[in-house]
Parts: C-alpha cells; sequence; structure tokens
C-alpha cells in the first residue's frame, strides 16, 4: 500500500504538469496552438509514468513484491505503450472538445447526429479496449500492433466484463479522491486491471486446453482453487491490524 501510495503522488505531480503548466503559459503567451501541445505533452508524461507503473506492479500480481528501482528500470521496456496511449488520450480528448461538438452542431441536424452517435459509441468501444493496453502490452508481449489487437478481442468477447471494469475503477477513482488520489488512485486501478487480466487469461488456458466445452459456462470455482489457496482469507481486522493475528 505505501509503494502504491508513492506511486501515486509521483502521477499526481504529473497531472499537476497536465492542468497548469498550459495555464500559466497561457498567462503570458496568447497562443492557443501551444495550450494544445502543452496538453499533448502533458498527457505523455502520465501515460508514460502509469505505462512504467503497470509494467512494474505486475509482480504483485505475481505474488512478488517490486522496488522503486524496478518502477525505475520499467520506463524503457514500458516506453512504447505509454507513447501509444497519450496519443489515444489525446485523441479521444480532441473527440471530446472538438470533434463531437462541431458535427452537434452541423448543418442539417440529422446527419450530425448520425455522425456524432457513430463517433461516440466508436470511442466508447475503444475506451473498453484500451483500458487492457497497458497489461496486454506487459503479459502478452511487448508488441504494438499486436496488444491492441488483443485489446479489441479481448473486448469483443467480454463486453459485460470491460463495461464492469470501467465502471468499477471510475468508483474507485472517486472513493480515492476522499484522500487525495494515494489509494487506490490511478496504480491502483492499474493494478487491479492487470490481476483482473491475469486471471481473465485462465479461462482461454482452459478453452485451449478443453476446444469442446461450452464457452459460456466456465467452471470458474475449479479455476480458482490454486488462486484461493495462495490468498487464503483475510479478516479486515487483520487488514488494519495484521501484527495482531
Amino acid at each position: 500500500m505505501f509503494k502504491i501510495a508513492v506511486l501515486n503522488l509521483g502521477f499526481i505531480v504529473c497531472t499537476a504538469i497536465l492542468f497548469f503548466f498550459p495555464v500559466l503559459i497561457g498567462r503570458f503567451i496568447d497562443l492557443p496552438v501551444l495550450n494544445v501541445v502543452m496538453v499533448a505533452i502533458g498527457i505523455l508524461i502520465c501515460t508514460i509514468y502509469l505505462s512504467a507503473a503497470s509494467y512494474s506492479i505486475r509482480i504483485i500480481s505475481d505474488y512478488g513484491t517490486f522496488t522503486f528501482g524496478d518502477f525505475i528500470k520499467s520506463f524503457k521496456p514500458s516506453l512504447p505503450a505509454g507513447l501509444v496511449m497519450g496519443a489515444f488520450v489525446f485523441i479521444v480528448f480532441l473527440i471530446i472538445t472538438v470533434v463531437l461538438p462541431f458535427y452537434l452542431t452541423m448543418e442539417p441536424p440529422l446527419a450530425g447526429l448520425a455522425l456524432s452517435a457513430i463517433i461516440f459509441w466508436t470511442t466508447i468501444f475503444m475506451v473498453l479496449s484500451f483500458q487492457y493496453y497497458f497489461t496486454v502490452y506487459t503479459r502478452l508481449g511487448s508488441n504494438v500492433v499486436k496488444s491492441i489487437k488483443k485489446c479489441l478481442l479481448i473486448s469483443l468477447d467480454n463486453t459485460g466484463f470491460s463495461f464492469f471494469m470501467v465502471i468499477h475503477n471510475i468508483l474507485s477513482l472517486v472513493f480515492s479522491a476522499l484522500i487525495a488520489f494515494l489509494f487506490p488512485g490511478p496504480v491502483g486501478v492499474m493494478l487491479y486491471l492487470d490481476e483482473a487480466l491475469r486471471l481473465r487469461l485462465l479461462k482461454y488456458d482452459y478453452l485451449e486446453a478443453n476446444p469442446e466445452a461450452n464457452r459460456r459456462k466456465i467452471p470458474w470455482d475449479a479455476l480458482l482453487i490454486e488462486e484461493r489457496e495462495k490468498t487464503g482469507t483475510r479478516s479486515f481486522r487483520n487488514f488494519i491490524f495484521p501484527w495482531k493475528d
């Protein structure tokens, strides 16, 4: 928890750069293009940071521990994923702030509304898919194009699961706001996504070993026996006061 809180603190600093630098520069230089460039740079800083965090905290999902040295070393191998996610977030930002408002005010209104609906739902699907990008890139091979394809396939095959993940992560961030985003925070969400995908991959291992099995009736109780044995059970009291047990 302490290490995750420290990594979240670093992300808060990156976010401050994203929000405050454009405002600060805008006071001295009235150039809208420069503001857009600063926003793009700020988004890249944040996504590269989260990419490195996701790359290092996967060790926790695998029942290990990571050091801050591991986090620093993760920047190089995770850089491509951070750049791709940064580009995606910036595109979504432009769609929300520029593209959708343009089409919603387009004449004739019906054509603009139809185009807006298509763009909106395409963006929603891409958001559902790209939430897995960091952990897919980390766990299933460090290849940008293949990782994107796998994200799309996972989202298509697990639509309800993907919607649940988005809602859960939004609620987690809302809860995090109560304690200044220190926990679980963005890094905690990355850990949750990594753990969720790691367990979801058990489904595909099972289907590969049992090609005739019903995809709608996955025997999760049997697949998770080993995981439950590893994690055991912990009471809330043990979580808060582990030294008392």
